[in-house]
């Protein structure tokens, strides 16, 4: 009589080799070690935790933080200055139609010579300077402030040039550029001089008739008087101190510039020392 051999359940041998199944068969019987493998190793759900809100807060505040640094840096640096090609792109420069006027930049002429007359020591604070009126402007004592000075606003007329039909332009300058003097005439147009070769002429007019009421007080037979109250004998006395008056009453100092020497812009020149050079190039 033969017996049929004895069923083994599925469960009771792991369809594959585990080293957890084989450290259990070490403790366990082959049984056990199988319904333990099955139920607490290959059978065992996994739950996956989302991320916990506490850590979304945490990021969001690091990004805070972040951004805000970012801004910070940003607000406090100061801004790049705009390249030539964006200054073209953006026509800083560009002059519109209805802004080439003469009659809008004889004002800027008038703070140009205001500023001139500081310069050359006439004026402090829009003041005149005692004794300043009667100062002689020389070559060597007042050549560097004029060779430093900025010519925006300047009447300038060119007065010589090897290209002989620039010679008479004349005009307030708007701009000046590193070789060149963009000019607005009284026809209110725009002319663009090279400084090359070219000689241009401007003055400075200093007004007497700013004096301080200290300055125009004289001595007149022991008493002070002002200018225009000092008594006269006769027609031709008076006829005399009219004209004395309306002759004192502004003078211009005319002034030759050498476009050769004066190719900087005028940032440049206000801290370049100028040596004298030759001037026989016309």
């Amino acid at each position: 009589m033969t017996s049929s051999p004895r069923p083994v359940s599925a469960s009771a041998t792991p369809t594959t080799s585990h080293p957890a199944h084989t450290l259990l068969q070490r403790a366990h019987s082959p049984d056990t070690a199988s319904r333990i493998f099955t139920d607490k190793v290959r059978n065992k759900p996994l739950l996956l935790q989302t991320t916990s809100s506490s850590d979304k807060d945490k990021r969001a505040l690091r990004r805070h933080v972040r951004l805000r640094k970012k801004e910070y840096h940003l607000r406090k640096r100061k801004p790049r200055p705009l390249s030539a090609k964006e200054k073209r792109q953006l026509g800083v420069f560009e002059l519109k139609k209805e802004e080439i006027k003469y009659e809008i930049y004889r004002k800027l002429h008038e703070m140009w010579n205001g500023y001139m007359l500081e310069v050359l020591g006439y004026t402090r604070d829009g003041k005149v300077n005692a004794g300043g009126l009667n100062k002689a402007v020389t070559a060597q004592g007042h050549g560097s402030l004029l060779a430093s000075a900025d010519f925006h606003g300047a009447l300038v007329e060119v007065v010589r040039a090897k290209d002989v039909g620039k010679v008479g332009s004349k005009g307030i300058v708007v701009r000046d550029t590193r070789y060149t003097f963009v000019l607005v005439t009284e026809q209110d147009e725009v002319k663009t001089v090279p400084k090359k070769d070219c000689v241009f002429r401007y003055g400075v007019e200093i007004p007497l008739y700013q004096q301080t009421e200290e300055q125009k007080m004289v001595e007149h037979d022991g008493v002070a008087t002002k200018e225009h109250e000092q008594p006269v004998n006769g027609d031709n006395d008076e006829m005399e101190v009219e004209k004395k008056e309306e002759a004192n009453k502004t003078r211009t100092l005319v002034f030759e510039l050498h476009g050769n020497q004066f190719e900087f812009r005028p940032a440049e020149r206000a801290n370049r020392k100028f040596k004298w050079k030759v001037t026989d190039y016309l």
